[in-house]
């Protein structure tokens, strides 16, 4: 019964998070101010929107295609299109429970390929770790190039004081998870333990693998795509098509960490860019429009291209 309930909140939190968001954002709107999002919409050009598209698209499936590099170094060799739709479908499941995703990856090549789930999800914890290498990288010349910008947007959100006391409980947690896991004896702990040192084998794969640097050379096509998804659509409003490059790495940065910290960027995306683009001198309606739009395109491709990958799946795996 706690188990349903946990996994009915996961889902059910966020979004009531991003509605209470979307609530929030467009009650502060004066009726002529919602006709003004909603003539940017229709007077959005699309051409940028549709090229930005298949730029995800590409990193989707250069997503699909590295991971064959860890697996094989695993001596596993599953089809690229079954690494692809498992991506893809990933991503789709991302969209109801955070984080669920990897785990369905791993589920539907045990599945369909014969990988043994522990190594399959290792692989992918281990690339979670050179994207996130990528990400604090993005984060690292974002606060380069505009410190004292971000600096004022997070203490103008977060209180100094309230900042350090969450830093400081962030910090004390970390520590007491390192160190019950080092000393404890808890039969739960050891199962975990266990359980852990079957991922690891899949995580060091990136070092010991024969085409390290090729899996590298996906992993900045990855990265470049998404940000390059990202810079092509500022030119679909005229208020963003003039932004500084620095500006959009910015808020690449804030929308990618609304991305990975709620349910998809539900309701917190559009919020989240419309704040940073207003430092920047965006006015409010036209950086809430240009969020709605990056969002929903991206999530309408996702819905898209998840669905095919559960009908087709199935059909290109037919003895499985």
């Amino acid at each position: 019964m706690k188990q349903k309930i946990g996994k009915w909140l996961s889902i059910l939190l966020p979004i009531l998070l991003g509605l209470a968001l979307v609530i929030y954002t467009y009650q502060k709107f004066t009726p002529e101010q919602l006709e003004e999002i909603k003539q940017q919409f229709k007077n959005a050009d699309y051409f940028y929107i549709y090229i930005s598209l298949i730029i995800s698209a590409i990193a989707l499936w250069s997503r699909g295609y590295r991971w064959k590099y860890t697996l094989a170094h695993l001596s596993y060799h599953p089809k690229i299109s079954t690494n692809v739709m498992a991506v893809c479908i990933g991503y789709f499941v991302n969209m109801s429970i955070p984080r669920s995703g990897e785990v369905s990856r791993a589920l539907l090549l045990k599945k369909y390929e014969d990988v043994p789930f522990d190594k399959a999800f290792g692989t992918i914890i281990a690339e979670r770790v050179v994207d996130t290498f990528f990400l604090l990288s993005f984060i690292a010349l974002a606060f380069f190039l505009e410190f004292d910008v971000l600096k004022t947007f997070v203490l103008d959100k977060i209180p100094f004081q309230k900042l350090m006391l969450l830093l400081g409980v962030g910090a004390f947690l970390f520590i007491s998870v390192i160190l019950l896991f080092r000393y404890s004896k808890l039969r739960i702990i050891l199962l975990i333990k266990q359980k852990i040192s079957g991922l690891v084998e899949g995580v060091t794969s990136i070092w010991q693998m024969e085409k390290k640097w090729a899996f590298l050379f996906h992993s900045l096509l990855i990265w470049a795509s998404y940000f390059f998804m990202f810079y092509i659509t500022i030119f679909a409003l005229p208020e963003t098509s003039n932004l500084s490059l620095s500006t959009v790495v910015i808020s690449f940065i804030v929308g990618g960490l609304a991305i990975t910290l709620t349910n998809s960027g539900f309701g917190a995306y559009p919020f989240l860019m419309a704040e940073i683009l207003l430092l920047y001198n965006v006015p409010e309606t036209a950086g809430t429009a240009f969020g709605w739009l990056v969002w929903t395109s991206q999530t309408l491709m996702v819905v898209i291209l998840g669905t095919l990958s559960f009908l087709l799946l199935p059909v290109f795996n037919k003895n499985k």
